[in-house]
Order: structure tokens, then sequence, then C-alpha cells
């Protein structure tokens, strides 16, 4: 193989915005929502593979609370292959933990990639593509290199990057060098950023040497990195959440952007069920549904016998799973996570998580 990586799935996400179908034991990355039949997850293994060189140099970081689902998920998985956060404290600890064991293994010298479990990719092989790009940057030099999703909205839900000049190009793919990392700008900030074009969203993908990794994090995020070096996943509970952009990512000069040339979406919500599956037809249903002067909706059951009838709506979100009916505007689905949240403070509905 020209191009190894090693791959990290980062796999402790809850989906809350996918609730009621995606639950604390059954999180969004379990989920089969791609109409292929797999979950996201394991599409996200799948396709990282060939890269890998096989399931022996493919990892998983996940938490204590749905570990038992990843090994059900991903069988073939080599239990040494799964590291399990006692808790979660976002992107940070994960990244730098992973890197270290990972380290233990295969030296600083080796590539590591890390991806989040729950993303859709619509061209696995320019895909692919764009990894061995990344990762010949990665060895080229000290580099930590990100993949950029051309925006084709002003978005308010993603970060978003902002190039500076070339630096190189693989495969035909351009490298850029980071100017600068913006965390989730309001609409009028983000048709900006677009029409500049020089922006990217991030993808929330690294590829990068994990010695590079590790020189970093000692100099941005010592507090995240060191306890993490001298007690391993025992330190967790005396770190706090970061994310890996915060931690390192917006301080680092090691920062290049490679604009990704496939479809790509985060299914961030139940609005991006529909980008996947509208095309021409007035709703998306994934159930049977009867409609009467009913448009532009989603509709969404876990028992396929189950029958969601309508009349006269528009723009709205409608669920069923097992004891919970949603019913959302599609303009408000971010609100999922609010609704969430006080299912948790109380206690006689807190089953319903």
């Amino acid at each position: 193989m020209d191009t190894q990586i090693i791959p990290v799935i980062l796999a402790g996400g809850k989906g809350e915005r996918f609730w009621p179908v995606s639950r604390c034991k059954r999180p969004k990355q379990f989920l089969s929502l791609n109409g292929s039949g797999k979950s996201l997850m394991q599409s996200t293994a799948t396709r990282l593979l060939h890269l890998a060189g096989g399931w022996e140099n493919l990892w998983v970081i996940t938490s204590s609370m749905i570990a038992e689902g990843v090994r059900e998920q991903l069988p073939d998985l080599p239990e040494t292959n799964l590291l399990v956060e006692p808790e979660g404290k976002d992107t940070a600890p994960a990244v730098a933990w992973a890197t270290i064991e990972i380290v233990k293994r295969y030296g600083k010298e080796a590539v590591l990639g890390f991806f989040p479990a729950d993303h859709w990719i619509g061209d696995n092989l320019a895909y692919e593509q764009t990894l061995k790009a990344a990762a010949q940057q990665a060895l080229k030099e000290p580099s930590i290199v990100t993949l950029g999703i051309k925006p084709n909205h002003p978005a308010t839900g993603y970060g978003y990057i902002e190039q500076a000049e070339q630096h190189g190009a693989y495969f035909d793919l351009p490298v850029y060098r980071v100017s600068r990392f913006t965390e989730k700008p309001d609409r009028e900030t983000a048709q900006k950023f677009i029409e500049t074009g020089n922006y990217s969203w991030n993808s929330g993908m690294f590829i990068f040497q994990a010695g590079v990794v590790l020189d970093e994090l000692a100099r941005y995020a010592p507090e995240i990195l060191n306890p993490l070096l001298q007690k391993g996943k025992d330190a967790y509970a005396e770190l706090n959440k970061q994310s890996i952009d915060y931690a390192l990512m917006e301080k680092t000069e090691l920062a290049y952007v490679i604009p990704a040339n496939f479809a790509w979406d985060d299914l961030g919500d139940w609005n991006g069920v529909e980008r996947l599956y509208k095309k021409d037809q007035e709703n998306v249903e994934l159930t049977n549904h009867i409609g009467l002067d009913t448009k532009n909706s989603i509709f969404y059951t876990s028992n396929k016998d189950e029958v969601i009838v309508t009349i006269g709506l528009e723009d709205v979100v409608v669920v069923r799973d097992g004891d919970v009916t949603l019913v959302v505007n599609k303009n408000r689905t971010q609100d999922i996570k609010k609704v969430v949240k006080s299912l948790k403070n109380n206690s006689n509905l807190s089953h319903l998580l």
C-alpha cells in the first residue's frame, strides 16, 4: 500500500438532535439513516478499511456507556483497538489519549487520521484520494491537515476555516495553509465568508504524524497531555472538557487544509436526512405516510408497520420511536437538544433518554 493511515473513529457523540430515535445506548452513529442498511459507524469503518490495511489497524475511541454497542456494531474490531473513555471530555482528550496509545504500537512517525463516526460521504474514491493527499503532506513536513468542505450555503452550525496561500498539491489536490478557524458565525458573517471563496466548513477530520501532534499538545495544551501521559485514562476525572479545535487547531502554526471534492454531510439533525432523500418528492417518507395537502416535511417511524397520517402540514418533522412521538418545525430541530436536557432533569421522564 502506497499510503497507510492509522484511522481512529471518534464515536463518543450522543446525536441528541436525532432524539427520540437516537438515545443514550443507541446514539446516532448506530442508526442507518442513508438507506444503505449499514449504520453510520459501520459505513465509516468500511470506508477506512482499505487505507488502514485491515481491521488490525483500525481504532475506535468511545464512551463507556456505548462501548458494548460498538463491539456489536463492529465485531471484527480487535478488542485492543477499542479505547473506552471513562467519561466524555470532548475531542481534545480523545485525540490526545488515542495518539498516546497508538504511538506505543506504531511509533511517533505513524500517520494518524481522526474521523467522526456519523458522517455521510458521497464518493468513497475521491474521499480516499483526499486522505492520501493529506497523508503525503503530513509525511513531507510537520503538519496537521484538516479536510475542508466547500460551503454551498451560509450554514451557522459549522466552524469555518480560512485558507491562506497555497502550499503545495498532491494528486492534483491543492494544500493551503490555514489562516484562521472561526467557530459557528452568524448567517450574515457566513455569507460574507462564502463570497470570498477562501473559506471551507470544518469537517472535524484531521491527519498528522503522531509525534507532531504530541509535540504541539505539549506546547499548547499541556494541561491535557501531561496527565494522560502520566496516568492514562485514569486522568480523565481531572481534565476539563475541550474540543481539539479550541485546544490545538486555533493555536498551532502547523495547520493546513485540503478543500474536499466529495459530497459530505454531517447529518447533524433531521434536516440532514432530507438533504439525502428529498430529490423531487414533496416529502421525505421513511415510513408509511398518508398526507393530504402536506409538503416539505419529514416522516420517520422505527416500526415500519406504523402509519403517520397528516392533513394540511408544511415544514414539519414527525418521528415515532417506541413510546415517544416528536413533532417539530423543521426550523427548530436544533432545539431538540433543549428538550433532551429537560428530560434529564425530570426523573419521571428520564427513561425516555
